[in-house]
């Protein structure tokens, strides 16, 4: 008997969401299958692969992704060899250096940063705060306002800030929103909800829905995005259908299997090897569960990861 194969998409879709202008412009989302099986349907968009740089320059990265950046003085020179990578889509940067626990830079310092790397760099621009909720609603505020006309995407609002963040970045200068919940779907629904009725679209949303680096409570971050996705295209949970990216490379280079020397652990191998293997197997992994986008660090696991996206779409 001849096999009928059956066709296994869904009558709803992923929400396409614009990040950027002009010819580097890219969109997220707009899928409705189950991630890469485009032999149900096909992909009008590719999950998008994105470089991060971050407020500290190269003071804080591994040797062994400071030889990419050589000759680089400024953050602005970092960004603008950032994007000739081979596969980068889009650059993240991340102003870690906010937190009132850690350096404390002021906001002011911090944007002006950002206003250079919108001056050196076309790329569609993501802008991370520093994870510390009532400084990112300041600096979030403010980095909206500095991208203004860039479409970016500012990562991210969360329950104890989305208010600030969502009327700055949302409603006053049109960016995208990124909505950061700790992986849980329910409290990614009702960040999603909250957004929408402080007056964002959901069409202007993109999910961080929890990430971790592989083999660190990983389980739980791929069965959030798994869940959410099934929620988004089974059931037709329209709160659900936002994009999601994952911030990969700050959880792969903060755990030991990447940092650690070869001459503290001489018995796992090469440090750059173990760091790019860390990156990329995270990044295959949430890729494969649902995510629409990832941000990575070294060159080459965003060579390595834009490859296969190519090869599987």
């Amino acid at each position: 008997m001849a096999f009928t194969a059956k066709s296994g998409k869904f009558s709803a879709s992923i929400n396409s969401v614009e990040v950027g202008c002009g010819d580097k412009k890219i969109v997220l989302g707009g899928e409705n299958i189950l991630p890469f099986y485009t032999f149900d349907a096909p992909v009008e968009n590719a999950p998008k692969v994105g470089v991060e740089i971050t407020d500290s320059g190269l003071e804080n990265e591994p040797e062994c992704v400071k030889k990419y950046y050589e000759g680089c003085e400024t953050v602005a020179d970092m960004a603008k060899r950032a994007a000739s990578f081979e596969g980068v889509d889009f650059l993240s940067f991340r102003m870690d250096g906010g937190d009132p626990n850690g350096a404390n830079k002021s906001t002011e310092e911090l944007i002006a940063m950002l206003k250079e790397i919108v001056a050196a760099v076309d790329l569609p621009l993501v802008v991370c705060g520093c994870k510390h909720a009532e400084k990112d609603a300041e600096l979030l505020s403010k980095a909206a306002e500095a991208v203004d006309g860039r479409n970016a995407l500012i990562l991210a609002a969360k329950e104890e800030n989305y208010k600030q963040v969502g009327a700055a970045a949302g409603l006053a200068y049109k960016q995208v929103v990124g909505a950061e919940s700790a992986v849980d779907i329910n409290l990614a629904k009702q960040l999603n909800v909250l957004l929408t009725q402080l007056g964002v679209d959901g069409k202007s949303i993109v999910m961080n829905v929890g990430s971790a680096a592989a083999g660190y409570g990983f389980e739980y971050a791929v069965s959030t995005m798994d869940r959410v996705k099934a929620a988004a295209l089974a059931q037709g949970d329209a709160t659900l259908q936002m994009p999601i990216i994952t911030p990969v490379a700050s959880e792969a280079w903060g755990v030991k299997e990447a940092m650690a020397s070869e001459a503290d652990m001489p018995e796992w191998g090469n440090q750059e090897e173990r760091g790019i293997d860390m990156e990329v197997e995270t990044a295959a992994a949430v890729l494969a569960s649902g995510s629409d986008a990832v941000i990575l660090k070294h060159p080459v696991s965003i060579k390595t990861i834009s490859t296969m996206i190519k090869e599987l779409m």
